[in-house]
C-alpha cells in the first residue's frame, strides 16, 4: 500500500514539475530555444517556437531522483553504477542537445557524444544481454544508444509524436518491471513514474498546436532515457527470466514500434533517392499521413493508436515469457509488420504537393 502511494506521488511529482516549469520557461523564454527562423525547410510547423521542453523533462528527472533519495535515505542511490551511468550520460545526451538547438552542432560532434554516452552506459554495467559475449553485447548497447536517440530525434517532426510514444514505451519498461522484480532498484520505478508525469505535462503544451517544441535537448535527453530502460527492462527480459535472449529483440521493437517503422520507412527512402539519412526534411511517416489528408491533431490519434496498441502488444509478450508460453511470441512481429507496411505503403502514395 505505502509503495503505491508513493508511486502516485512520483507520478503527481513529474506532471507538477513538468507543467509548472513549462509554463514558467514559456513566460520566460524571449528568444531562448527559438526554432524554425532559418530551417522552415526541414521543421513541420512554419512557426517560431521556444525549443525548451527538454528543460521540465530534465528537470523532473533530477526532482525524481532527489526526491527519492531523501524518501530513502538509508539508501545511497550514487553507489548504483548503473543509475550514475543513467546520470551522466542524460546530462551529456541533454547538453548537447542544448548546444545543438542554440549552435546547430556538426553531425559528427553529436555522433561523437551519442557514442560517447553509450559506452558509459556499459561502463557503469548497463548493456544489452543478446549473444552472451561481453565485447559484442558492448558493441550492440551503443548502436542502440545512438540508434534510439537519432530515432527519437527524427520522430520529434510533428507536435505530440514523440512524447506521446515514449509515454507508451516506458509505460512497457514499468509493466516489465513488475515481472522482472529487481526490488535493489526501486527508486529506478519511481523515476519512470515520474516521467511519465512529466511527459503528460509537456503533452499539455506541445498537443497541436502547440506552445513550445521538445528541441534537440528534450529529444537527445528523452532518447538516452527511453534506451536506458529498455535495455534494463525489455531488451534483458529473456535473460532476467532465463528464457532466450532473442525474446528481448521482439518485445523491444513492439514497444518502439512508431519509432521504429518512421525510421527503418525514412532511412528505406532517402538511400533510394540517394540521399543522406542524417540530413533533415519533411518525409517522415508523419508528413505523408497528412500529404494523404489527415490534419495534425488527427496524425497524433493515429500515432496515439500505434503507441496504445504497441504497448498492449509488449505487455501480452511479457505474460506469456512469465507464464511459459514463448512459441506464441512469434506471432507477435505480425503487428509491426503491419504497422510498418501502412505507414511505408502511405511514403509511396501520396506526396507533398508541389
Amino acid at each position: 500500500m505505502t509503495e503505491s502511494i508513493n508511486n502516485i506521488f512520483f507520478f503527481l511529482l513529474g506532471l507538477t514539475t513538468s507543467l509548472l516549469m513549462n509554463q514558467l520557461l514559456l513566460k520566460f523564454s524571449l528568444t531562448l530555444g527559438i526554432r524554425n527562423k532559418n530551417d522552415i525547410t526541414v521543421r513541420w510547423s512554419n512557426q517560431s517556437k521556444p525549443s525548451i521542453g527538454g528543460v521540465s523533462l530534465l528537470i523532473a528527472f533530477f526532482a525524481s531522483f532527489f526526491l527519492c533519495s531523501i524518501m530513502n535515505n538509508q539508501v545511497n542511490i550514487f553507489a548504483n553504477q548503473s543509475f550514475v551511468g543513467l546520470f551522466l550520460s542524460s546530462s551529456i545526451a541533454f547538453l548537447m542537445g542544448l548546444f545543438d538547438d542554440a549552435y546547430n552542432t556538426k553531425p559528427y560532434l553529436k555522433l561523437a557524444i551519442q557514442i560517447l554516452c553509450g559506452i558509459l552506459l556499459t561502463w557503469t554495467g548497463t548493456q544489452i544481454d543478446l549473444f552472451h559475449i561481453p565485447w559484442l553485447d558492448q558493441i550492440c548497447t551503443v548502436l542502440w544508444v545512438v540508434m534510439l536517440m537519432n530515432s527519437l530525434n527524427m520522430l520529434d517532426n510533428m507536435d505530440g509524436i514523440t512524447a506521446t510514444s515514449v509515454f507508451f514505451t516506458l509505460l512497457s519498461c514499468l509493466f516489465s518491471s513488475s515481472f522482472i522484480k529487481n526490488f535493489d532498484e526501486t527508486f529506478l520505478i519511481s523515476i519512470i513514474i515520474g516521467m511519465l508525469g512529466a511527459l503528460i505535462g509537456f503533452l499539455r503544451f506541445n498537443l497541436h498546436p502547440s506552445k513550445l517544441f521538445m528541441g534537440d535537448s528534450g529529444s537527445q535527453f528523452i532518447g538516452l532515457f527511453v534506451a536506458f530502460f529498455t535495455i534494463k527492462y525489455l531488451w534483458n527480459i529473456g535473460s532476467e527470466t532465463h528464457n532466450h535472449s532473442w525474446i528481448g529483440l521482439i518485445i523491444t521493437l513492439t514497444a518502439l514500434t512508431a519509432a521504429a517503422a518512421d525510421s527503418i520507412t525514412v532511412l528505406v527512402n532517402r538511400l533510394r533517392k540517394g540521399q543522406s539519412p542524417l540530413k533533415g526534411g519533411k518525409d517522415h511517416t508523419t508528413h505523408h499521413l497528412v500529404y494523404a489528408g489527415f490534419n495534425d491533431r488527427q496524425v497524433w490519434w493515429i500515432f496515439m493508436g500505434i503507441g496504445l496498441f504497441s504497448f498492449i502488444m509488449s505487455s501480452s509478450i511479457v505474460c506469456l515469457v512469465h507464464l511459459k508460453e514463448i512459441e506464441y511470441i512469434l506471432i507477435f512481429p505480425v503487428f509491426f509488420i503491419l504497422v510498418f507496411s501502412y505507414l511505408y505503403r502511405n511514403t509511396l502514395i501520396y506526396k507533398a504537393p508541389e
